[in-house]
């Protein structure tokens, strides 16, 4: 896709497609190179039940983020800013911490972790959301350019 180009595009690889009929919103939404992913949770996608566990919910809520990138044609290290939402930020923060670094591995973004009270599911300890632009972690360039 262009830098330039405008249209907008909704992003709902299967099986989202059916939330998107029922709950009207897309998984991602891209405009030429940007990608803004909405908040991916800790939930199997084969039983739609939340996994146990900090470690575990980090873990489907990032692999659904990939999952949502690669469908707009980006991938992780795309991600330009990461937004997490906690029911124990301080808590659940070193375990959340080890397994953001397992998938994002270098020229991080930029991040803002929130506490929150009441997630969609009471059983949901994290959710994530991102903004990418397509292409540009592949990018060789400094840490700081």
């Amino acid at each position: 896709m262009r830098t330039h180009d405008t249209q907008r595009r909704s992003v709902n690889p299967p099986p989202t497609d059916a939330l998107y009929d029922r709950l009207h919103f897309s998984q991602a939404t891209r405009v030429g190179d940007m990608i803004w992913v909405s908040g991916q949770v800790g939930v199997d996608t084969t039983t739609m039940a939340p996994a146990v566990g900090m470690d575990a919910q980090a873990r489907l809520a990032f692999e659904g983020v990939r999952t949502v990138l690669e469908a707009a044609g980006a991938g992780l290290e795309d991600i330009v800013e990461l937004t997490t939402f906690h029911t124990d930020l301080r808590g659940d923060m070193p375990v959340f911490s080890r397994v953001k670094d397992e998938y994002i591995t270098g020229r991080y973004p930029s991040w803002t972790a929130i506490g929150v009270a009441q997630p969609a599911l009471p059983e949901l300890l994290v959710e994530i959301r991102a903004v990418a632009v397509a292409g540009c972690g592949r990018q060789d360039r400094s840490p700081t350019g």
